[in-house]
């Protein structure tokens, strides 16, 4: 098959499994073309079956924001046209299921055969499309939709709770690269940044609001006031750091804090990491915590969306109600003080990471698009 793939480059989940996605049907022989204005951090390989198209938008005077909607509908026409497409995969409703829906249009009867898949992360539906001046659109835009795809149970009840939805959807796990997600030895890495043999806590977001990274840095405060020797990594970037970085200056443990920044080898952190820390107030899945379990690091979350799915309460770590960081900070102490329990929620984070394992959902997504491609060839011969 021809496919389009459309994400945002920046550093969050939807991104990640469009990158991730569209690398593993490469692999299977499709023929990939991803869209964005810029150029995902994680399509860092090179593949005969894989090109980048970069989405340009024009300034000009007239436009206090450059209507990028416009511009990737454009550059949908060009290469769905061009290139053949089957299949054009959005991720995220607004505005790539909008702009989909627009490109199929200008191109009328030439443009009936592409199927139009859009996959709901979270946000789109959670915060973004909750604000009632988008709802009109995103309701339209899933509907006109071919098919729809959300990432979590929970997400989809979520999407017909809130938005006049008419589409079936269909649920389709994220997925983790178990191969390079998976523990390996990095004690060098370990020894030079915990000497004493300190425990290591990880955080891994893009440092929004929703995230609570703030609440990270409490859970971690309360785990070393009780006595864990530890220290705290966070590996990301965003509009909250100035204030993370405030609280840690406020609470006097900025010696035991990283801050990694943005990093492309998430799994050498996590590789060393004993717990990892995911407090969000909205988690429709929950992929940095899977990275992590797949990594066999325990995960200690919030109760919240997808997080008590993925995450085994009492199982592969705790589950504690949102915004409780004492909950959580005992959780850790609790954790980190008894190597046993560490040994045992560590194997079955692992074990319960390989029920997302990467080939078998790039598969569940290669036959949502065949079945869409013979239900829309079907309709078209009635």
């Amino acid at each position: 098959m021809n496919i389009g793939m459309v994400g945002y480059p920046t550093y969050g989940g939807s991104g990640v499994v469009a990158t991730e996605l569209s690398k593993g049907l490469a692999l299977r022989g499709h023929n990939v073309h991803f869209l964005s204005y810029a150029r995902p951090y994680r399509l860092d390989t090179l593949d005969a079956n894989l090109s980048f198209h970069e989405v340009t938008i024009n300034a000009y005077p007239l436009f206090e924001y450059p209507p990028y909607d416009l511009a990737l509908a454009s550059n949908m026409v060009d290469i769905i046209q061009y290139q053949k497409l089957d299949v054009m995969h959005v991720h995220y409703a607004l505005p790539h299921a909008t702009s989909a829906y627009l490109a199929k249009k200008i191109l009328g009867e030439r443009g009936r055969h592409v199927a139009v898949v859009t996959t709901l992360h979270g946000t789109d539906i959670t915060i973004v499309g909750s604000d009632p001046s988008y709802k009109p659109v995103v309701d339209f835009s899933i509907n006109q939709s071919d098919s729809v795809t959300a990432v979590s149970e929970y997400l989809k009840e979520e999407t017909y709770r809130n938005f006049d939805i008419q589409k079936d959807i269909e649920v389709i796990p994220n997925f983790v690269d178990l191969a390079r997600f998976t523990r390996s030895d990095k004690s060098h890495f370990k020894k030079a940044l915990c000497p004493n043999g300190e425990k290591i806590f990880a955080h891994v977001s893009n440092f929004r609001k929703v995230k609570r990274v703030t609440d990270v840095v409490e859970v971690f405060n309360f785990a070393i006031e009780s006595g864990i020797k530890a220290k705290l990594l966070l590996v990301g970037d965003g509009p909250e750091r100035v204030n993370v970085e405030m609280r840690c200056r406020e609470l006097g443990i900025c010696g035991d804090v990283r801050f990694l920044g943005k990093q492309d080898m998430i799994e050498e952190v996590l590789s060393i990491a004993d717990v990892f820390l995911m407090p969000s107030g909205s988690e429709t899945f929950g992929l940095a915590a899977l990275e992590a379990m797949s990594c066999s690091v325990p995960v200690i979350s919030s109760d919240v969306g997808g997080l008590p799915f993925l995450n085994i309460h009492k199982e592969t770590g705790f589950v504690c109600k949102l915004g409780d960081t004492k909950a959580m900070g005992k959780a850790a102490v609790k954790l980190l003080s008894n190597e046993k329990l560490h040994n045992e929620m560590s194997a079955n984070a692992r074990r319960r990471a390989e029920d997302f394992e990467q080939n078998k959902i790039v598969a569940m997504y290669e036959q949502h698009y065949i079945d869409v491609l013979e239900m829309m060839k079907e309709k078209a011969a009635v």
